[in-house]
């Protein structure tokens, strides 16, 4: 029967139509059906629809919300921005430094010759080139990980690095452990490639070995994805410690891991990668594109000997092969210290941008690294999530709802993202300073 796809309807138009508001709490299930006249179960199909089509979420012990977001990330119809202010985009994070095309420009001199171009514009395969193998072994030395050029695997970006890697490792219906907040991408990417992402237990350290093995026991994980340096969004740093005890169990377990340091380039902490620790079973997975500038859509994977030319047959079969002129202008970069200088000068930039965190949100509970370009506010009450992310467009203020990386719908947490490297310094001063007088007043009962 499409009974309940009628009812779904109805209520989907009441949505768009302004008359449901965002953060909006509906009636619970028994409620619903009794006003509607019509079974518990056909309610709970009719809520079911809702949540599919992304107007909803279903919170387990309070209820099903409409969201403050439509499904594909933009503002939901009901949502208006502050008149004639462009909006302040603290979701997205590519962080820029002053002099940064100063920078670059004149190592690109060289490739602009004909002879050059004609060789950066021809197409690149899974393993690059040779300069570009040395010169990503020599960056990922400097971390403490020796990885020979012949395991270097290089891709159009970070994501198809993920995706090329997770590809390699799991098929369709396989088991992925994850942490309980991880890259919202990684959740898209496991939903193109049919494969299962299993929540591990973890503590303020990071994921627990005990709740992998646990969840091995289980049945059968595939892979691990794991972000162990200034996690994406809490900003943790797995230590010394733990990234031990975590390689010890993958050793026991089998299970190769996926590790993502697109942002460890920011920690100066000196803790080795995983995949110094595991060679054999760990997937390193990195990017220039945070290092440099985000036009530069370099990814590069580090994977072990025997699961070269998987990987390789992964990022062909995708299409997600690093173009040439990247390539090229990547190794002119990295050679000439170029990386190096744009590396200082950001990680200056995110300790200058987490003292304004510290001092614009002070007394709230945000989580952070003074290394990191993000930081993660967990809201003070009452708030939710999507009303806060809702209250925030409404000033013209642009945030990540945490429920964008939990992987658990039912354990959304009240909590957001502030990206804070894509907008300038005093913006993101101003910015800060509404979202604290917004938390403040809702949670005054203004």
């Amino acid at each position: 029967m499409d009974d309940y796809r009628r009812i779904a309807d109805r209520i989907a138009a009441d949505i768009t139509g302004g008359r449901l508001r965002p953060g909006q709490r509906l009636p619970p299930q028994r409620v619903f059906a009794r006003r509607r006249g019509i079974a518990p179960s056909t309610a709970g199909r009719v809520y079911a629809e809702l949540v599919r089509r992304g107007l909803v979420v279903g919170e387990v012990g309070r209820g099903t919300f409409v969201r403050a977001t439509a499904p594909d990330g933009q503002p939901g119809i009901a949502l208006t921005e502050a008149a004639g202010a462009p909006l302040v985009n603290l979701e997205l994070n590519y962080p820029s430094v002053p002099g940064q095309a100063e920078l670059l420009a004149p190592a690109l001199t060289s490739l602009l010759r004909p002879d050059a171009l004609g060789q950066a514009l021809r197409p690149a395969p899974a393993a690059g080139t040779p300069a570009a193998r040395e010169a990503v072994a020599a960056l990922l030395a400097g971390s403490g990980l020796r990885a020979g050029p012949e395991r270097i695997l290089f891709t159009g970006n970070a994501r198809q690095a993920i995706a090329a890697t997770l590809a390699a490792l799991v098929r369709p219906g396989g088991r992925v452990g994850v942490e309980p907040l991880t890259y919202p991408l990684v959740k898209e990417i496991a939903a193109r490639l049919g494969l299962v992402l299993v929540p591990l237990a973890a503590d303020a350290e990071g994921p627990l070995p005990e709740a992998v093995a646990a969840a091995h026991r289980g049945a059968p994980l595939s892979a691990l994805y794991l972000q162990p340096a200034l996690h994406n969004p809490t900003s943790r740093t797995i230590g010394a410690g733990r990234l031990r005890e975590l390689a010890d169990c993958v050793h026991r377990l089998g299970t190769p891991v996926v590790e993502d340091r697109i942002w460890a380039f920011l920690d100066t902490g000196g803790t080795p990668p995983l995949a110094a620790l595991a060679p054999g079973l760990v997937h390193l997975v990195d990017s220039l594109s945070k290092r440099v500038a985000p036009g530069l859509t370099v990814g590069f994977a580090v994977v072990p000997e025997d699961r070269v030319e998987a990987v390789a047959r992964a990022v062909r079969s995708g299409g997600w092969s690093a173009g040439s002129f990247a390539l090229e202008a990547a190794v002119r970069w990295l050679g000439d210290g170029t990386v190096d200088r744009l590396v200082a000068a950001k990680r200056q930039d995110a300790r200058r941008r987490q003292r304004l965190v510290a001092e614009k949100l002070a007394g709230f509970a945000v989580r952070s690294d003074p290394a990191a370009y993000f930081a993660w506010w967990e809201l003070p009450a009452p708030w939710r999530a999507d009303t806060f992310t809702a209250a925030a467009r409404s000033h013209g203020i642009a945030v990540t709802p945490g429920t964008a990386f939990c992987v658990d719908p039912s354990r959304t947490p009240d909590a957001v993202r502030l990206g804070l490297g894509s907008v300038s310094e005093s913006r993101l001063a101003r910015a800060l300073e509404t979202l604290a007088a917004v938390a403040r007043d809702e949670a005054a009962g203004r």
